[in-house]
């Protein structure tokens, strides 16, 4: 076991260096650890306890919770802002025409936003990595998907992913391996639900998601608790916290409220330190081997273009002038109604079901793919809102709350969108955080593919609404953003037009690595976790490979 070397002045040395603890950073960590290189794992956010947030979750004003917000929970560092909305405090700026539906809610604390997450695990489609040559639109990865498929398979056992091992059940089915759990059992409104649309070919399937069915790794069975956004009390449910602990026990070291803002490069171009400020504004220095941000496809490119320097004058690793551009998210919006039949939705995980029968098809020449999750979150709270609204008190009311919570459906849709240079992320002229740096602007425009999309699916919610008879039917007519912040800093085949190699090595400079959400060069429509920690563990294999090269 090897350890970096810290010194009293809190400069650090290490083999590997590694800006951010989110599930990525903690994946690399832990393998790099676990082969005998000292690894630093730096982060902006602070450390939590789960106690803490369940707590902070249970005390939470009923506003908040019928309104979603996953943040308001968990502890920020005062020197460090993520994005809140419960007020908003305006750290990322948004313009252009879909830009408020950009609002990302990510967190920074040491194990990331998979804190908060949903926990689906899904893959992208063999064709989602060649949508230019099949569909003409988007970019092609530098690789197919026989290349990732045993890096999925290994995030997969790494996460503890439960699915599906019926291929008729698996979205896609080309594995070469099983999931390493059988799939969280569906609730009753999952399985009515599928038994209603599927004859139709909406094909709902179940969600591989990464909540253990079985004793995993020191996480216990999975209970059912709905509240798994904004927090899984019980720990059954993956988070990067549990790689980061990991990772600990092998020899790493992790020093929270560390905010990186420059990198130093050689000569050769080669990254030499990043210099972090701790929550006492004091800088200090880490020197090593090879860098590795993985912050987030947001927080990357806005540290890249701040640690611009001489040698490179546009930002780190920007020769392509790609960084910070064609960012994505799946654009979402929602479908409620009632249902002819109670389906008591709240029974077990967050999610748990999914229609994917428009996820792929000769459409996606003229707009995107869409997945339909039937939300499994509690419908009491809306219900209750709904019912106060009819001025109904004592048993009516009661009856009312039951009726609407039995009764109530909501459809998650998403999106698939494209890479557009044009949706970027720049450095604010006006804002700064605490540290005196600047903050993240973001441009953003969903697109006609999108738009015609949401104008597709708007047609297929109706014909679900009508095989439910559906009553109080509506479709939100605003996108709103999933979290799942993709690009930034894309992948490609040459460094002419892209920031890093099918790896996620920086073609600028070879011992700094990009992985995770901003490389990926197509969104598919799912969310996109799995295949940012495939890329994590693609990455580490090539770091180790270039650690014993020397």
């Amino acid at each position: 076991m090897k350890s970096p070397v810290i010194q009293s002045n809190g400069d650090a040395q290490a083999d590997v260096i590694i800006v951010g603890t989110g599930v990525v950073g903690a994946l690399i960590a832990d393998q790099l650890a676990g082969a005998g290189h000292s690894v630093l794992m730096l982060d902006a956010g602070p450390r939590i306890q789960r106690a803490l947030a369940v707590e902070n979750w249970r005390n939470m004003p009923f506003a908040n919770r019928a309104g979603s917000d996953f943040q308001g929970l968990y502890p920020q560092s005062p020197m460090a802002p993520a994005p809140l909305y419960w007020p908003p405090n305006n750290y990322v700026g948004l313009t252009g025409p879909d830009g408020k539906g950009f609002q990302q809610g990510y967190l920074k604390v040491v194990g990331g936003t998979t804190w908060h997450w949903a926990a689906s695990c899904w893959r992208h489609l063999p064709v989602d990595f060649k949508m230019q040559s099949t569909y003409g639109v988007g970019r092609d990865w530098p690789f197919a998907y026989d290349e990732i498929e045993p890096y999925y398979c290994r995030a997969e056992e790494e996460m503890g992913v439960a699915g599906p091992n019926d291929p008729a059940q698996q979205s896609p089915s080309e594995r070469s391996k099983p999931y390493p759990m059988e799939m969280v059992p569906w609730a009753h409104a999952d399985t009515r639900f599928a038994e209603v649309v599927n004859p139709h070919g909406y094909r709902s399937v179940p969600i591989p998601q990464g909540r253990s069915t079985r004793p995993w790794r020191g996480r216990p069975t999975c209970c059912g608790n709905n509240n798994c956004q904004p927090i899984c009390p019980i720990g059954a449910m993956y988070n990067g916290i549990h790689h980061v602990q990991s990772a600990e026990a092998k020899g790493a070291k992790v020093i929270a409220e560390a905010v990186v803002y420059r990198i130093d490069t050689d000569a050769n171009n080669r990254v030499t330190a990043v210099h972090w400020y701790d929550k006492d504004h004091v800088s200090h220095k880490a020197e090593g081997k090879h860098f590795v941000l993985a912050c987030n496809s947001l927080e990357t490119p806005r540290l890249l273009l701040l640690a611009a320097n001489d040698k490179n004058p546009k930002g780190i690793a920007n020769s392509s002038d790609q960084v910070g551009r064609n960012m994505m998210d799946h654009s979402g919006f929602h479908c409620t109604f009632l249902a002819n039949e109670p389906l008591w939705a709240g029974r077990g995980p967050a999610q748990n079901s999914c229609m994917v029968g428009p996820r792929d098809g000769e459409f996606r020449h003229q707009y995107s793919a869409t997945k339909i999750i039937l939300s499994n979150i509690s419908r009491v709270p809306p219900a209750t809102q709904q019912a106060l609204k009819l001025g109904l008190v004592g048993k009516p009311l009661d009856d009312e709350i039951r009726r609407r919570a039995a009764y109530g459906v909501d459809l998650s849709i998403s999106l698939e969108p494209l890479p557009n240079p044009d949706n970027r992320v720049t450095l604010s002229t006006t804002r700064k955080d605490p540290h005196g740096l600047a903050c993240p602007d973001v441009y953003y425009d969903v697109g006609d593919y999108v738009r015609q999309g949401y104008e597709a699916s708007k047609k297929q919610l109706q014909h679900i609404g009508q095989l439910f008879n559906a009553q109080e039917f509506n479709i939100t007519t605003s996108l709103n953003a999933n979290n799942h912040i993709m690009g930034g800093t894309i992948m490609g085949a040459s460094a002419k037009d892209s920031v890093v190699n099918g790896d996620c090595r920086t073609w600028d400079h070879d011992n700094l690595w990009l992985p995770g959400g901003g490389p990926m060069a197509s969104a598919s429509v799912v969310n996109s976790t799995l295949t940012m920690a495939a890329l994590g563990i693609k990455s580490a294999d090539a770091i180790q490979k270039a650690l014993r090269q020397g």
